[in-house]
């Protein structure tokens, strides 16, 4: 689209590819004398135009001598106008809205004035004011009827003679139902009723007797030390919890790459802070870490240490998990049985007979 860009400088006018700008529309008295300009500025005949345009040069010659009688409709008259604008380098828009101005169009019936007439508002206006005056007078009416209505005038009061309360400060005949004293105690502080044992339960299901010392230090030296549990603080990926003994969790933000024995990748992915990932169980695979602290290993759900090397085979993590699990459950079957044994003692001499009393010589 032409712009209209004033005057320029010499320099570019000197210039061997130089060419003037088509004029603007708005410059002639006319838009066909402007189109004319546009088009002798332009070096190319109405034939020409007519190709590029895809209209008739009978419609062309109409258009630059403002002879719009014999023109189309009005939709093509205007993109006649606007294709032959385009054609020439000039502004379209500004072609077609002076065709427009120039050319109106007949069908269009013309639009009565709209707004509310002079006459018509002086006319009216003593009695809107009127209206208005009233309105304002009323309200004012109202508002000054309601106060004078709710005005009364002051009477005597009925009080003969000023109570004896007032005077005294207190009420005849209640001496001594309140009085300040000094501060009691807090109440003490309620007690929970000592828990009920049964006597011989506990023997029964631990095998240890409450009583005997010994038993209890024996059986707090061989209790196992708690490990650290495994706590998810973040996404957890891989295999299910059931079919799962090794869970590899980062301290920190790290990549973890699983490698199956045939080159294929189990399992990539930068972890941060919190997140795990679960081991399936029976699967020959080698896990690659940059930096194998920022990964804690956890055996069965208990901490298991961290990762000792950038390579670790994934079948050496499940087979401790497996010796750990064996070791606990021998080590329950080993205390259970213990504390069966214990238990069936507890109850022989619980209820064996009392000998026979033994008279001194």
């Amino acid at each position: 689209m032409a712009l209209d860009t004033g005057s320029v400088p010499e320099e570019f006018r000197d210039h061997p590819d130089w060419k003037d700008p088509a004029p603007s529309i708005v410059e002639a008295v006319t838009l066909g004398e402007g189109l004319r300009m546009a088009r002798d500025a332009s070096g190319k005949s109405l034939a020409e135009l007519s190709t590029i345009t895809r209209v008739h040069t009978r419609y062309l010659t109409a258009l630059e001598q403002n002879d719009f009688s014999i023109l189309p409709s009005r939709v093509f008259s205007t993109g006649y106008v606007r294709a032959y604008a385009g054609a020439l380098g000039v502004d379209e828009q500004l072609a077609v809205e002076r065709f427009k101005r120039e050319c109106p169009d007949p069908s269009m019936p013309l639009q009565a004035p709209v707004g509310v007439a002079f006459e018509d508002v002086r006319r009216y206006s003593p009695r809107l004011i009127a209206a208005g005056l009233a309105l304002v007078l009323a309200v004012v009416g109202w508002n000054v009827f309601q106060r004078v209505s709710l005005m009364r005038a002051p009477h005597p009061s009925a009080l003969t003679a000023t109570p004896e309360s007032w005077t005294l400060g207190a009420v005849p005949g209640q001496d001594g139902l309140m009085r300040l004293s000094a501060p009691q105690p807090a109440p003490p502080d309620q007690t929970v009723p000592a828990f009920y044992i049964t006597p011989g339960l506990e023997a029964q299901l631990t095998g240890i007797r409450p009583g005997s010392a010994e038993a209890l230090a024996a059986a707090a030296a061989d209790a196992a030390p708690v490990q650290k549990a495994f706590n998810p603080r973040g996404a957890i990926y891989g295999a299910s919890a059931t079919a799962s003994q090794v869970v590899l969790q980062a301290r920190k933000a790290a990549s973890l790459v699983v490698r199956m024995g045939d080159g294929r990748v189990l399992f990539a992915r930068q972890l941060v802070a919190g997140e795990a990932w679960r081991a399936p169980d029976g699967i020959s695979a080698t896990i690659d870490t940059s930096d194998p602290s920022a990964f804690d290993v956890y055996l069965n759900g208990e901490h298991g240490g961290g990762l000792q090397s950038v390579l670790t085979p994934l079948g050496q993590l499940n087979n401790r998990a497996h010796a750990l699990a064996r070791q606990t459950a021998a080590a329950v079957a080993a205390r259970t049985e213990a504390r069966e044994a214990a238990a069936i003692e507890a109850q022989v001499e619980t209820t064996a007979p009392a000998g026979p009393d033994v008279i001194p010589g």
